[in-house]
């Protein structure tokens, strides 16, 4: 039987502002959407905390056996700077100055975020599309909302109308604004937009002469509004209605806001069943911004170059420290906090590393069982990895116990104990144990370096078939071999 069929998981839905049982659409399969970055600038460790929020949960979905279709977009067209509709796009301004092709831009930022993602352990998504790649599908949708009235085109643009989508639907069920309320506090400024309200949102955008981005529509050379590309790609992807949205706190209104009505508007139902949210990351007790140089990118974490922290810390302890607050909840980042989360983690890992040296008894005189469920409690109560992990902490004592001989544990117990302690720490939570990861690091060195020496030996008897034969086949596993005035040096 899967395992999801023993576990209760309740989610707290941002459209309910309540936990919830998760039923899924499909017995036994997830879809979940998260909104992914815009590929303009370094991701940014706010980002990081989001994206391993949902990671998490996609680890635990995969843990309770359900098959998981986890979809998380790249925006690489470039949307408005300040998220609105009207100045520069983010990617063609990087570009400008920068004096690079936007594309070039994208693929700088898309490499550097696969390469931080996959230096903290993160699962790949089942699908990573990318706006650009979706033009025709946002224009289809485009088409249909002006179908329905509710989207209408002015000199070239398209707009969706949310004082008459409101009028059979609800602008502002996610967020629980009151349109009234904003159209009342909104003031049109210049008295020169295009728009019929002034809460009314972009579908697409006529391109003005020196925009480099731009895509033939039957309205204009324009390009997509923001909210649009992930409906597209949503839709396209898990269908109509599918299980999970997620994202940062901050994109709650407008973007999922807009989301939410441009999937009614198109299909007539609500788009998603679970609205998912994460909260923000702040740095010694103030918002991370760049201006104010209170900021600190990932790399910079692992490289300790930075005059925010005292040293480097790992992938690793990093990853162990954002779990330890819960995904709804602010999380403040200090050089104190870090260092704190270091020494557990060590902790753990030393716990974990000394569980196969462990001896098996006749009974056991502690309750694994209750142990592992509590553990299950954590996760399925909303996903909560501080409870989960105070919950492997209780397994840490336990083994230390064992260790003493102060309590015993049969042969059965001890493997249902191991498995659900790695498990946990390791597929769930998505830690890594590095002081397993250098020896292994040091076993590579060790072979590679005996290699090397073998084939200087072959180059030495001029058997140069032996010498290209061991380059060759150090290549195909993706070691370089450099020879220098020193010697040979090698790089994975």
């Amino acid at each position: 039987m899967p395992l999801y069929t023993s576990q209760h998981l309740k989610i707290y839905n941002s459209l309910s502002g309540e936990k919830e049982n998760f039923n899924p659409i499909h017995e036994g399969n997830v879809g979940m959407y998260v909104c992914g970055p815009t590929v303009y600038s370094n991701v940014h460790l706010g980002n990081v905390r989001t994206f391993m929020s949902f990671d998490v949960i996609f680890r635990y979905f995969l843990h309770l056996d359900y098959k998981v279709r986890y979809v998380r977009n790249i925006t690489d067209v470039g949307h408005i700077v300040d998220d609105v509709d009207e100045g520069e796009d983010k990617i063609a301004k990087k570009a400008r100055l920068e004096q690079l092709e936007p594309m070039e831009v994208v693929q700088r930022y898309t490499v550097d975020f696969h390469e931080i993602l996959k230096a903290f352990n993160f699962l790949p998504p089942s699908i990573e599309p990318t706006a650009t790649g979706h033009i025709i599908e946002q224009i289809e949708i485009i088409k249909k909302i002006i179908a329905t009235g509710i989207g209408y085109e002015a000199n070239g643009s398209v707009y969706f109308d949310v004082v008459k989508y409101n009028e059979t639907n609800n602008y502002g069920v996610l967020s629980g604004r009151n349109i009234e309320d904003m159209l009342t506090n909104t003031r049109d400024l210049d008295g020169q937009s295009d728009k019929r309200n002034p809460q009314d949102f972009a579908l697409w955008k006529k391109a003005e002469p020196e925009h480099i981005m731009r895509w033939p529509s039957p309205w204009s050379d324009g390009f997509p509004g923001w909210h649009l590309e992930c409906t597209a790609m949503s839709t396209k992807y898990l269908g109509n209605h599918f299980d999970i949205h997620g994202g940062g706190m901050d994109l709650k209104f407008p973007h999922h806001e807009c989301e939410i009505a441009q999937n009614e508007a198109c299909t007539g139902q609500s788009p998603v069943n679970y609205w998912m949210h994460a909260n923000m990351l702040t740095l010694n007790g103030k918002k991370m911004a760049k201006s104010t140089g209170n900021n600190i990118l990932p790399g910079e974490i692992l490289s300790g170059d930075n005059n925010i922290l005292s040293k480097a810390f790992s992938a690793s302890v990093t990853r162990f420290f954002m779990l330890q607050a819960h995904y709804r909840s602010i999380l403040d980042f200090s050089d104190d906090a870090i260092v704190a989360a270091e020494k557990g983690y060590k902790r753990l890992m030393e716990a974990v590393d000394a569980l196969p040296a462990i001896s098996a008894g006749a009974t056991s005189s502690i309750d694994i069982a209750s142990w592992k469920q509590l553990c299950y409690d954590a996760m399925n109560d909303d996903f909560n990895t501080p409870i989960l992990i105070a919950q492997l902490f209780e397994a840490v004592r336990y083994i230390n116990l064992l260790k003493e001989g102060k309590e015993t544990i049969s042969a059965e117990d001890l493997t249902s104990f191991t498995t659900a302690v790695n498990a946990f720490v390791f597929d769930v939570l998505g830690l890594s144990d590095e002081k397993a990861a250098d020896a292994n690091n040091d076993k590579l060195e060790g072979v590679v370096n005996m290699l090397i020496a073998m084939r200087n030996q072959a180059r030495a008897d001029k058997n140069f078939a032996l010498s290209d034969q061991i380059r060759d086949q150090l290549i195909a596993l993706g070691i370089q071999l450099k020879d220098g005035k020193e010697g040979t040096s090698f790089s994975i």
